[in-house]
Order: structure tokens, then C-alpha cells, then sequence
């Protein structure tokens, strides 16, 4: 996705033909990956339709893109780099967006048939014909991969079990009222939520048939896609970089070596905003790297400053996330958490650090952003009052 929005960008601002070369293992043109769990996954977009470009608009701009193709090294002194295959390539200005990869499961029966992850296009094709004549599925793993995967499934008329280790789903970025939603939600539509546990086997001869979980309780299934995580792809070219946490970077997406850069779910980068240090695996932060990474080498040298953004969308519902609610001291809730139409807000100093937004007026969701980037300080009771305007609560 970096190099897609990369490649718009910098042929925005006036790249000639035969100044980018695109260098993927992927099989596939650049392509928008929340798909991959949403709409593709479901059957209801198209490959062209999750194209960023199509494939006449790489060759009319003179763009080299070199698919199914590994970078072996680089070579940071010469900036050249070397393929797999023995290809020379030498370079100006490198930017690394290899991604991350999943996290695999470490049980007896890991390697069983019928246990997918979802990273790539093949990923969500397999996974979504498999669910063609799966009749009962376990999605390991209660973030967003599995919240979708689970939802996606459960709409194929699966039988779905979601299995997570926390006390609650996604209990790492939701309140706890949020959690609660989304629990009863689910179930609702038919997903089995079981909480506080994990796998210990997937069982069967050849092709998985179930699941025994850390609580005793066995599954049955044909069908199983763990979520679990995923770690930066920094592969053959960790020894000539500093690698923490994937590729660390400066403000203006600079690794330590001279027309390097890192982007995307790679990239280990300074938050002006909340001054930490930050690796998003999110679709935004792809975009809006790769788009800055083409400003900063055609002359706009600006620093990256981003308020981390996330969307999703589960059976009939699309929410939205902003921000870091880490080190928040409140949540508070505009709404009514006990239906699909709510927002809820984390403060931190009676400051908005972070803001998730479902069915609400566009003025929450348009605020959110700004309020989270100015450091906005707002009274939580005139916030809590969704009678009240929003501007009452500053």
C-alpha cells in the first residue's frame, strides 16, 4: 500500500518515466489491504475494485514494477541493492515498506490443513474459499483481524467461535463499555465469544476438526484463522540498519543511512504528538507515509506528524478510531453505549488523547482528529451531555 500511494504522489508532483522502480514479492499490483478482511473477504469486491492503480496507469507514467521479485541485500555504501535472482538495482532515494508478517500458532496440529492467517490477497482468497463449504469456524485472536474475520464469516452462515485470551474483545484499544457492545453485538449475530482462554490443540487427521481449549472445552471445526499479531518484515536488510521494533526512523522517515527511508507497519518512528515512539500496523499510516515519504524526497522536507487513525467495519457497523488513549485517567461516553449510535472520548489532563466514533454527527468525527493534535481540553461532564452542542465543551 506505501508504494501505491507513493507512486500517485510523486507522479502528482511531476515524476518522469523511468525515475521509480516498485520491487514486490507480492504476486499482485499494489493493493488496499482492509479489504483483505472486509469487503474482498466477503466476495464483495473485486481484485481491480482493491487495485490502488490499475495496471495501464503504471505503464503510462513509465513505472518499472517488479512483482514476485525478493530483495536479498542492500547495500547501503554503493545504494544498490541485489534481488534474488542476481538483479543489480541502484538506487537515489530507498524506501522500505515490507510490512509485517503474522504471527504463526505454536500448538500441537498448527500444520494441519484448513488453519489460515490473513496477510495478503491469496490469504483472504483461501480464507474465503475454504468458508465457501466450511460449516463451523474458530477465529483465534480478539483484535480487529479476528473481530472482522469473525463477522465476515459468521454473514456466510459459519458456525463461529471466537476465541480470545483477554477478559474482553480488543481489550488493548476499547473501554471497557465498548467491549461490552461489541460482546453482546456479536453474540447476537451468532458468534460464540469464549473469553479468558486460548488454544492448546487443533485436532484432526489431515485437515483440522477441532479445537481443545486452555479451559477444557473442545470446538469443532473445519475452519480456523488466527489473528494473533504480526511482527515488522525487516528481513536481509536488519544488519546494514538499526532495527528496534522495526526500522527506527527519524522525523522525516529517515533511517541511519543516507536516501534510506522506512514506511508503513516497518517503520519505528518519533510521535511529535505524543512524543513516544510508534510503529502503526494500520492502513493510514501506510497512506500517509508513503505520501510524505514523496514530498520529503521532491524537495518538501517537512516532518511526519499524524494523528494515528483507524476504521472498521463489522456486520452493518463502521466505527472509527483516533489517537493513543495509553496513560488516559477517563473515558467518557457520548451516547448511549447500550446502542450502535455512540462516541466515546479518553482524557488525559481533561485533554482528548484519543476518540473512537460510531453512527454519531459528522461534527464528533470531524473534531476528533483536531482535538487529539491541539491537545484540546474539554470539560467531561458538558462532553458526557450529547444534548449539549460540542462546542459547550470546550
Amino acid at each position: 500500500m506505501v508504494a501505491g500511494y507513493a507512486a500517485k504522489e510523486l507522479v502528482e508532483r511531476g515524476l518522469k518515466p523511468g525515475e521509480l522502480t516498485i520491487v514486490s514479492s507480492d504476486s499482485a499490483l499494489p493493493y488496499e489491504r482492509p479489504p483483505l478482511s472486509k469487503g474482498f473477504l466477503a466476495g464483495k469486491d473485486s481484485l481491480d475494485g482493491i487495485l490502488i492503480n490499475p495496471a495501464e496507469w503504471y505503464r503510462e507514467h513509465g513505472i518499472d514494477v517488479k512483482l514476485r521479485t525478493v530483495v536479498a541485500k542492500v547495500d547501503p555504501s554503493s545504494k544498490s541493492l541485489q534481488t534474488s535472482s542476481g538483479e543489480q538495482l541502484g538506487f537515489e532515494n530507498l524506501l522500505i515498506a515490507t510490512g509485517a508478517q503474522p504471527r504463526k500458532l505454536d500448538c500441537p496440529g498448527k500444520d494441519l490443513e484448513g488453519i489460515y492467517y490473513l496477510r495478503s490477497m491469496s490469504d483472504s482468497e483461501s480464507i474465503r474459499a475454504k468458508a465457501s463449504i466450511a460449516k463451523s469456524a474458530v477465529v483465534i485472536g480478539g483484535g480487529f483481524i479476528g473481530m472482522e474475520v469473525a463477522s465476515v464469516l459468521a454473514q456466510k452462515n459459519v458456525e463461529t467461535t471466537l476465541v480470545i485470551r483477554e477478559d474482553r474483545v480488543w481489550s488493548r484499544v476499547f473501554s471497557p463499555e465498548i467491549s461490552a457492545f461489541f460482546d453482546k453485538y456479536y453474540s447476537s449475530r451468532g458468534v460464540h465469544v469464549v473469553k479468558n482462554t486460548g488454544v492448546d490443540a487443533l485436532n484432526g487427521t489431515g485437515s483440522v476438526h477441532s479445537a481443545k481449549l486452555s479451559n477444557g472445552q473442545e470446538i469443532a471445526c473445519d475452519l480456523v484463522v488466527a489473528g494473533i499479531g504480526v511482527t515488522p518484515n525487516t528481513g536481509s536488510f536488519g544488519h546494514n540498519l538499526r532495527v528496534e521494533n522495526g526500522f527506527v526512523v527519524n522525523e522525516f522517515l529517515e533511517t541511519g543511512a543516507a536516501g534510506i527511508y522506512a514506511a508503513g507497519d516497518v517503520a519505528n518512528y518519533p510521535d511529535r504528538i505524543f512524543g513516544k515512539r510508534r510503529r502503526v500496523e494500520h492502513w493510514d499510516n501506510a497512506v500517509s507515509q508513503g505520501q510524505h515519504w514523496s514530498r520529503v524526497v521532491t524537495g518538501d522536507r517537512q516532518p511526519f506528524v499524524h494523528v494515528p487513525y483507524f476504521f472498521s467495519d463489522v456486520f452493518d457497523l463502521a466505527y472509527e478510531l483516533w489517537g493513543d488513549s495509553d496513560g488516559a485517567e477517563e473515558v467518557v461516553i457520548r451516547g448511549d453505549a447500550h446502542t450502535s449510535s455512540f462516541s466515546a472520548w479518553w482524557l488525559k489532563d481533561s485533554r482528548v488523547v484519543a476518540a473512537f466514533v460510531m453512527n454519531r454527527p459528522d461534527e464528533e468525527r470531524n473534531v476528533a482528529p483536531e482535538w487529539i493534535r491541539t491537545g484540546h481540553e474539554v470539560s467531561a461532564t458538558n462532553l458526557a451531555d450529547a444534548k449539549q452542542p460540542l462546542s459547550q465543551a470546550a
